[in-house]
């Protein structure tokens, strides 16, 4: 072969090598990653979803979609994401509500937690509170308990919506202070707020995060919190366990999960990205002001939590005798 064919054949080559190599990295990039949310834009799941999604763009070089499919709870869009390609380019942001709560109370739900996904990551943590406004006097859970024992048409409680986990961690207060608690459930915490403000409702039960802003505001008055520690958002507002009720403790979290056969290292690639995406300072900070407790780990351990959650909340969920169907 003579030096002048020996060249440009190098050339060649050594570009067909370079093209392999980078194969894989674009074969990731190519297609866009898509991120379905069950609930509205503006909401907590929405901009957690966006915050996490922001820092998978710069991790994996690959475009990022948020979806949202809002309906039923957040269960609409889960009987979708189940029947997307399990190829590793489309996750699901759910809650407790679609991944232990809904499985619960629905016998003919349109999805199987354990058959149709794969964890791939937690994300997240989220108290719940018990919260009293100028309906009621109570200004500790003290006062709030004695209030209740004192007459039966104290005892009534509002939460966001029949079969959220509001709705069971009320009934969870009034077994553990034997009070027959009747539930009245709104839909969303928008017009739940309105009533206990206006005085319509003595008392509510939501997330952290939907009574911290009129907690500030000197409107309603969270009297205590579900956690195992004080949350960060109110740290002046003691827990149950703190002030003496040892079975009134429980959180809900938020996670990622996949369609069920996606690809093991696609997983794993993706279970690294959103780890360090949460465990970003910047992301943390955010995730604490929303009100959510940053909380991630490897997916063996995030499909853990999940099966404790369901064995807490079956005989809650049970005893109320609440069914969806």
């Amino acid at each position: 072969m003579s030096p002048s064919n020996f060249v440009p054949r190098l050339a060649a080559c050594l570009l067909a090598v370079a093209a392999a190599w980078s194969a894989p990295a674009s074969a990731q990039s190519d297609r866009p990653l898509r991120i379905l949310v069950g609930y509205p834009a503006g909401g907590t799941a929405d901009l957690a979803a966006r915050l996490v999604g922001d820092k998978l763009r710069e991790t994996l070089n690959q475009t990022v979609v948020i979806e949202n499919k809002p309906g039923a709870g957040g269960r609409l869009v889960m009987d979708y994401a189940r029947t997307q390609p399990a190829d590793g380019n489309t996750l699901v942001v759910a809650n407790s509500a679609v991944m232990t709560i809904a499985p619960l109370v629905y016998r003919k739900l349109n999805y199987d937690i354990q058959r149709d996904f794969t964890p791939v990551a937690q994300a997240a943590n989220f108290q719940l509170a018990l919260a009293t406004g100028p309906g009621s006097p109570a200004r500790t859970l003290k006062d709030y308990v004695a209030w209740l024992r004192a007459g039966a048409q104290n005892n009534s409680y509002a939460s966001p919506a029949l079969g959220s986990i509001p709705h069971f961690f009320g009934l969870m207060i009034g077994k553990q202070v034997g009070v027959d608690m009747l539930h009245v459930p709104f839909n969303g915490s928008a017009p739940l707020m309105s009533a206990l403000v206006g005085g319509q409702v003595p008392a509510s039960v939501d997330t952290l995060a939907d009574l911290t802003e009129m907690h500030r505001a000197g409107k309603i008055r969270v009297l205590a919190t579900s956690g195992k520690h004080r949350s960060v958002a109110l740290p002046d507002v003691p827990t149950f366990t703190e002030l003496g009720y040892q079975g009134i403790e429980g959180e809900g979290r938020y996670g990622v999960l996949a369609p069920a056969g996606t690809p093991r290292a696609a997983l794993e690639r993706l279970n690294a990205a959103i780890v360090k995406a949460v465990q970003s300072p910047d992301v943390r900070d955010r995730f604490l002001k929303l009100g959510l407790e940053p909380a991630t780990g490897p997916a063996d351990a995030f499909a853990g939590v999940l099966k404790a959650d369901a064995a807490k909340w079956a005989p809650v969920v049970k005893a109320s005798g609440y069914t969806g169907d």
